[in-house]
């Protein structure tokens, strides 16, 4: 997406929506953004066309921040056209903002360029599928098929046999490449070729469906591909994060080619700054067992009017990386990090530093394992036990339980997941996907709750994860 339509989405009063538009896309609106679904599947629309084109303009007389918001470019067979005429003749002033076409996005994610100096010079973009009111068709495919470049068809999945028929009956090769690209740039891209007069064929033969693009010319038997080479291409992968660290392993796991689907089982509830932090100088060994422990201890800190300066006498312990990055990310570097994310390491990590007799501070969840206290409180430490965060269970909808029996993995980062994943789903958790833990405490826990542990990371991290998954990926 532009920045600018992220801008406009972000100032909006109120959206009206696509169902192609980027997952994500409406993330950046204000809460108090009407969002209004108008979007259309083969043979369904949510709203007529006509009946979008007055919302626009009644919403627009309003005086409202209006964005209509379309997947691709609104101009090019997205009624873009329709929608600013009757803005016109209504007297809403308007501004367009172009996206990149599907015609170009599709065919580039499966490495095939509309153009090449060698071998197109030429691009037309052609609709396959036209107003079906209309009495005789407006297509010339007499000049198609004579067109000296490539062709590139929107919404002709359907109509793919009438299309090849014709272009060959009109003197387009029926040896010529082509291709057909479905659902592009997402994770769930597929994408067929073959000679122009079998790809109805093949393209019915794997099954393939609406949205997608068809591409005819010799540029289509370049095979450049690039999204479907990617490791994890294929896979679905259910992340049970909390949603608001989930966007992160999402991210990354995308990159990969992954499809992903956001489940999570529990929520962060942050607690009220504890009156231990008003007086965190008093502490020798300050101790962080999560990224949402460091995270809100530093804004706990922040409440009591003190910053970062205030640990510079405490040694700073971070249970794994993703601790210490989100410290780093504040300013603060952690002087203990163990080589494996768990309390056991932390305490091993921890030998060397002089505790005894000293004031210690654990910050943690409001509910989690004593190792790490016990250990330190046995080596004569005044340990006090400070919860900055409840971690509560999520509901879970029939769309993520839709979501959870057709992934391929699915991912624990922590006990607490796996918990409240269970709990939601009243034990019921789908058999296909296989399961991947971030560590042995989360497998311990998933063990106890009956599940069959699949993949464990080697190192308990979200770089661990990923690696692992990418490994059992690969076989």
């Amino acid at each position: 997406m532009t920045t600018r339509s992220l801008e406009l989405i972000a100032q909006a009063d109120t959206i009206l929506y696509d169902r192609l538009i980027p997952d994500g896309a409406l993330r950046g609106a204000r809460t108090e953004c009407e969002l209004i679904y108008v979007g259309k599947a083969p043979g369904a629309a949510a709203m007529a066309q006509e009946d979008i084109d007055g919302l626009l303009v009644e919403l627009g007389q309003q005086g409202l921040r209006v964005v209509r918001l379309k997947g691709g470019d609104p101009f090019v067979f997205g009624r873009g056209g329709e929608e600013a005429a009757a803005l016109a003749q209504g007297g809403v002033r308007f501004e367009v903002v172009p996206g990149v076409t599907a015609g170009i996005a599709a065919p580039a994610y499966a490495g095939v360029p509309v153009t090449h100096r060698d071998s197109a010079s030429a691009v037309a973009f052609v609709t396959g599928h036209e107003d079906p009111v209309k009495l005789e068709t407006a297509i010339d495919w007499t000049a198609l098929a004579a067109f000296p470049g490539t062709l590139v068809f929107y919404m002709g999945v359907r109509n793919l046999p009438k299309i090849a028929e014709r272009l060959i009956a009109a003197g387009r090769p029926g040896e010529e490449p082509a291709a057909v690209v479905a659902q592009g740039t997402l994770p769930a891209q597929r994408s067929v070729r073959a000679p122009l007069a079998d790809l109805p064929d093949r393209v019915a033969e794997a099954q393939i469906e609406a949205p997608a693009i068809t591409v005819v010319g010799p540029v289509a038997a370049l095979d450049l591909g690039w999204l479907e080479q990617r490791p994890l291409y294929g896979s679905t992968v259910a992340v049970t994060r909390a949603r608001a660290q989930a966007s992160e392993l999402a991210g990354r796991l995308r990159a990969l080619g992954a499809e992903v689907v956001e489940t999570p089982a529990i929520r962060i509830v942050p607690e009220p700054p504890p009156a231990e932090l008003a007086h965190i100088e008093d502490y020798a060994l300050v101790c962080l067992t999560s990224p949402n422990g460091a995270r809100l201890l530093l804004d706990g800190l922040a409440a009591h009017g003190k910053d970062a300066r205030s640990l510079a006498r405490a040694v700073v312990a971070a249970i794994g990386p993703g601790t210490a990055k989100e410290l780093s990310d504040r300013g603060l570097t952690a002087d203990v990090v163990p080589p494996r994310s768990i309390a056991e390491s932390l305490v091993e990590a921890l030998e060397g530093t002089e505790i005894k007799g000293r004031r210690v501070l654990v910050a943690r969840a409001a509910e989690a394992r004593d190792v790490l206290p016990d250990a330190l409180r046995e080596r004569g430490a005044a340990v006090d036990v400070v919860p900055l965060y409840e971690t509560v269970a999520e509901p879970v909808g029939d769309k993520e339980r839709g979501a959870l029996a057709r992934a391929s993995h699915l991912t624990f980062t922590a006990s607490s997941t796996v918990r409240f994943l269970l709990e939601a789903l009243d034990g019921d958790l789908p058999t296909g996907p296989r399961v991947v833990s971030i560590g042995p405490v989360t497998s311990a826990t998933a063990r106890e709750h009956g599940l069959t542990v699949d993949v464990e990371a080697t190192r308990h991290d979200l770089d661990g994860l990923v690696e692992a998954l990418v490994a059992d990926t690969a076989g």
